[in-house]
């Protein structure tokens, strides 16, 4: 049962593939093994697929002690505003060990959070230990400490007979706080402003907030001691936090702030369907390079001059090695940016296959991302240096080896293509597939490419800054 649950909270909250939440499950099954074993609360939370925080997607309590939660927790999310470790070690995939924490039930504990990472070493989720720090007196103390810091929050924020508020003033959100039945006992400017835009009413101390915004009964009345939740009101979409605070082991109010997300997600949906034009524009200009390598292979079924032919066939391949680009494009996420290793297995391959050769290529180094336009140029200076391979370097043999390596330091990158054949010599007749590399390389790419040859073979290489005109 509890495989299926996580499975299901995956795919509903997560961009995790099917590989990735298999295995969140196997972790998840030695879960109360180290619940037993250290005596702590252990959790797995996994990035959510849309905002900036977390879903907690397994739990396990421990049976060798009392459990620092009353509720269970399977389905709720870590936010980044209480839950700082989680999204951190989230997004840098960096351990933190015996941080201090106060849970969401008000607990002290000490948590300690490490990654998940999957076979290609990227962080898929979190598993998070969580020991209860706190006896009796420590909890008496905190909650005294608390309460005092409350009183001294309120008067710094709401102001008392003498003193004027100022930091809610200079506030862009709207500060709302309310009573123990969610009546207004205080509004900053913000709030004072955002009632009237949204409602025309002005904003009266005594009267419950819910009566100018009903949409909000869900947030005030929620049993959370500590919220976050985005909801959409009179045409606008706000995030709303709200925090109660305890006076003297009660809750007597809570702090409700309202943030406008209305532009921003007004620009994000000018941004996807931007993103949708250019991916459109990308498979449009990939059929058409298509269409002309077609029109190219119709030409040479109808018959060429044998002495054209090699000329057609470079041209064929020049424009199909420009097409992969394009369909490295549309395989990502991304809308302007090419794994130049995915891009170049794709056309030493095709080349390959496609020279009839007994030729085994191979690739090695990490994978490395450039914007389009400089993956064009990537594409046909690999290209060119396969091709100058397969012609040129296996002369007098049917079998031979091309390998392509990638290495990046710093903003620099570097291709190497070597072969195993006869070798480059100087004095070799330059060749127009050679002299593109050089132009495209140093004009282009603001690089630099050499090629030498040996009793080894040839190696040529491409060595190029991360970004246009970067040095």
């Amino acid at each position: 049962m509890e495989d299926e649950e996580i499975k299901t909270l995956c795919k509903e909250h997560t961009l995790l593939s099917d590989d990735d939440i298999e295995k969140i499950i196997e972790v998840s099954r030695t879960m109360q093994l180290h619940a037993d074993l250290s005596k702590a609360n252990v959790f797995i939370d996994c990035a959510h697929a849309k905002e900036n925080h977390a879903v907690v997607v397994a739990e396990a309590s421990p049976r060798t002690a009392p459990s620092i939660y009353e509720k269970r927790v399977v389905g709720n999310m870590a936010y980044q505003t209480f839950e700082p470790a989680v999204i951190y070690c989230l997004k840098t995939g960096n351990t933190m060990t015996s941080n201090r924490a106060i849970t969401q039930e008000q607990k002290k504990v000490e948590q300690s959070v490490v990654p998940i990472r999957n076979g290609q070493e990227s962080v898929i989720g979190v598993l998070i230990m969580e020991k209860d720090i706190s006896d009796r007196e420590n909890v008496q103390q905190e909650l005294e400490a608390l309460s005092r810091t409350t009183e001294k929050l309120s008067g710094l924020l709401l102001g008392d007979e003498e003193n004027y508020p100022l930091v809610p003033d200079l506030m862009e959100e709207a500060l709302f706080f309310l009573g123990k039945e969610g009546e207004i006992t205080y509004s900053n400017p913000a709030a004072v402003n955002l009632l009237h835009e949204l409602t025309g009413e002005h904003c009266e101390y005594g009267a419950r907030l819910t009566g100018y915004l009903p949409e909000i009964e869900s947030i005030v009345n929620a049993d959370e001691e500590l919220l976050v939740k985005e909801l959409e009101t009179k045409g606008k979409i706000f995030k709303a936090k709200k925090i109660r605070l305890p006076h003297q082991q009660k809750y007597n109010g809570m702090f409700l702030i309202l943030r406008d997300l209305t532009d921003l997600r007004e620009k994000e949906k000018e941004l996807v369907i931007q993103s949708v034009a250019i991916q459109e524009i990308h498979h449009r200009v990939k059929n058409n390079l298509q269409t002309v390598a077609s029109l190219l292979r119709l030409q040479m079924r109808r018959g060429i001059p044998e002495e054209s032919k090699v000329h057609f066939v470079e041209s064929l391949n020049r424009i199909l090695s420009i097409a992969s680009v394009y369909e490295v494009i549309l395989s990502n996420s991304s809308i302007d940016e090419v794994d130049i290793y995915d891009l170049s297995k794709r056309i030493g391959d095709m080349l390959v296959y496609t020279s009839g050769h007994k030729v085994n290529i191979s690739y090695d180094g990490e994978s490395m991302t450039v914007e389009s336009g400089q993956a064009v140029s990537v594409a046909l200076i690999i290209n060119e240096l396969v091709q100058n391979c397969l012609n040129y370097a296996f002369e007098g043999r049917n079998h031979g080896k091309i390998s392509i390596s990638f290495e990046q330091n710093g903003h620099e990158r570097e291709v190497v293509v070597q072969d195993n054949g006869i070798g480059y010599k100087e004095t070799d007749k330059p060749s127009l597939g050679l002299e593109i590399v050089r132009r495209m390389a140093e004009h282009d790419l603001s690089g630099s490419f050499t090629i030498k040859g040996d009793q080894e073979g040839t190696r040529a290489r491409l060595s190029f800054p991360g970004e246009r005109g970067e040095t």
